[in-house]
């Protein structure tokens, strides 16, 4: 089971078990046309985010790789392209590449943009049953594979006794490898984000354009 933390005392160092370990951080993008209450949670998330990696880091130590969804590239490369999708994501990443760690792509670049063009589909206003159940399911055997993929790559790359952080939103369905202890990273803010977004879309009818 996830420590959450931010919520929760946090454990002294001893208590934490040698082998892999994973720092897991929900991802919570900038959006746009949102209003300055927003930017100024989402500014105050990343910040709390930054202060628990931080926490946390003098007492595992050091982190070794990093992961972030939908970056299919490692290396500098990865970090360009992360930069555009999620800036504030980036400099957590930037961060920890300059204390030696290694971004690795995380996705499968085919089963990446296959499962977006099915989410597309899914978006566009289909009418006929048929269709729309072939286009659910494929999007949903994509999605599996996705999964899939995706915990293997973390499980070919994180080596015994490293230390990694995954950025990746709550609602994923990835099972990590067993013997990884999961670390949550939970900041009050990402609370406050989520009531805000609840509001705001029953305000604008669900009109929230969150990237």
């Amino acid at each position: 089971m996830a420590e959450e933390l931010g919520k929760i005392d946090k454990p002294p160092a001893e208590n934490f078990k040698k082998g892999r370990k994973l720092i897991f951080v929900p991802v919570v993008y900038q959006g746009e046309g949102l209003p300055e209450d927003y930017t100024q949670k989402y500014t105050r998330f990343w910040k709390q985010v930054e202060e628990h990696i931080a926490e946390l880091s003098s007492k595992l130590g050091e982190v070794n790789v990093i992961y972030h969804e939908l970056i299919a590239l490692s290396g500098e490369e990865g970090a360009t392209t992360l930069k555009d999708l999620n800036s504030q994501g980036y400099k957590i990443v930037k961060t920890c590449i300059e204390k030696k760690a290694r971004l690795e792509g995380l996705e499968d670049a085919d089963l990446l943009t296959e499962f977006m063009d099915w989410s597309r589909c899914l978006m566009i206003g289909l009418q006929n049953p048929k269709v729309i159940t072939k286009i659910y399911d494929s999007y949903v055997e994509t999605g599996k594979k996705r999964n899939e993929s995706i915990a293997e790559k973390i499980n070919k790359t994180l080596k015994e006794d490293e230390i990694g952080i995954i950025l990746m939103r709550e609602n994923h369905q990835v099972q990590f490898p067993s013997d990884i202890q999961i670390f949550y990273v939970s900041p009050p803010a990402l609370d406050d984000i989520k009531r805000w977004l609840r509001d705001y879309d029953q305000k604008t009818g669900g009109e929230t354009d969150e990237k």
